[in-house]
Formats: C-alpha cells, structure tokens, sequence
C-alpha cells in the first residue's frame, strides 16, 4: 500500500512539471518577434560663419593713493565718478556700464614693517560700437583713468550668426554621412539624434581698418563664431 502511495505521489509531481513546462515553452518562442536593432552611422559636423565685430568693450581702473583708508577711498570715488562721467558723455548708455572690482590695501614700507599709505581701486567696463571705441578710451584716460584693458570685440547680432553656423555644422555632417555610407555600400536612412557641441569663443584672426577720427586707433578685424554637432543616421 505504501509502494503503490509512492508512484501515485511521483506520478502527481511529474505531471505538475509537465505543465509548467508547457506553460513556459512559449516565452521562448516570443523572442523571434522581437525587433531587429536598428544600424546606425554616427559623424561629427563643423560650421563656421565670419564676421566683422561691431562693438567693443574695455575695462577702466582708477587708483588712489593717501594716507588714510578712509582718505584713499574717498578720493578713488571721486575719480571713478569722474570716469564714469565721461565715458556715459562719450556716448555709452548706463546699461554698458558695470562696476568690475573695487578694492582697498594697506601700502607698506620697504622693510614691510609699518603701514604708509593706502591705495583704493576702483575698475569699471564700458561696452560700445566699434565706431566709438578709440574716443572712449581717450574720454576714460583724460577723465583720470590710470589703467586701460581691452577690447574684447562682439557682435550684437551674435545669436543669429551662431544659429546659421549650427545649420552649416548640421549640412557638413550630412555631408559626411553620405560618404561613409556610399563607402560601405550601406543606405543612409533617418536622423536619430542630433547632439549640440560648444561654441567657441570669438577670437579676431585678421586686420580690420582702423576706426577713423579716432586719436586711439582701434582695429576690429573679424571673428570666426563656430559650431559643432554630432548626428546619428539609420542605415540599411
């Protein structure tokens, strides 16, 4: 009776895993639906627009020596206002005007043992068209500037041109696309992703004509504004 209780017991198991079994089987037969991984050709494309700048800005320091912090200080705002008087005289809006950097520093004798004076600092940058650019260094210098850093050279329309070079990086990397894929006897399909590069910075690389009527001659030159993209391609 045990023995017959046994196979009655085994027989019941085998079974259960035979359905199980039979459960299971079609998950392995989904997998000849699934669809293929679609062949793809990634490339890198440039564009670059040249330009003339047509603004220019400056940094203006004013320094003031005395022997009091409090006397320094008082003096350097005195000829800050005076810069800054000029240069909004010399045609540059207040929205073009920003303080950079105003500072205040014991000044100390050879042996570095006492304090002898102070020296206040007081540094502003003015932006303005390319035109203007050569009298506004003179205004600042006259005014009292004693330090003068720049130009740094721009474009006012600077956007725009970037947004025509990131078109040109998009058509030179269709471009290179359709090589490779001519190359390798492969159809070039659909844009799959586009990834923007950085923009570099402006950087003049060639000579300008200087700006007339200006005592201070300043040469624009012309900037390259560049663009970078990587696309990806199906292909077949």
């Amino acid at each position: 009776m045990t023995r017959l209780r046994s196979i009655l017991i085994l027989s019941a198991v085998l079974l259960a895993a035979s359905a199980v079994a039979g459960v299971a089987q079609p998950r392995f037969g989904s997998a000849a639906g699934t669809s293929p991984v679609t062949r793809t050709i990634t490339v890198s494309g440039d564009g670059s627009v040249t330009t003339v700048p047509d603004r220019a800005s400056f940094s203006f320091t004013v320094d003031s020596r005395a022997a009091t912090a409090k006397a320094a200080l008082a003096q350097n705002a005195d000829a800050a206002a005076a810069v800054i008087a000029a240069l909004k005289s010399a045609g540059v809006a207040s929205r073009d005007l920003q303080t950079g950097q105003v500072s205040l520093e014991p000044q100390e004798n050879a042996d570095g043992t006492a304090v002898v004076g102070y020296i206040a600092s007081n540094t502003v940058s003015a932006a303005t068209a390319i035109a203007k650019a050569g009298a506004l260094v003179d205004a600042a210098v006259d005014a009292g500037a004693t330090g003068v850093s720049g130009p740094t050279f721009t474009r006012s329309d600077a956007e725009s041109l970037y947004d025509e070079a990131l078109k040109a990086a998009v058509a030179n990397a269709g471009d290179k696309a359709t090589t490779l894929a001519a190359a390798a006897g492969l159809t070039l399909g659909a844009v799959q992703t586009v990834v923007e590069g950085s923009q570099s910075l402006p950087v003049p690389f060639a000579a300008g004509k200087a700006t007339d009527g200006a005592s201070t001659p300043i040469e624009p030159g012309s900037q390259s504004v560049d663009a970078t993209v990587t696309v990806t391609y199906a292909v077949s």
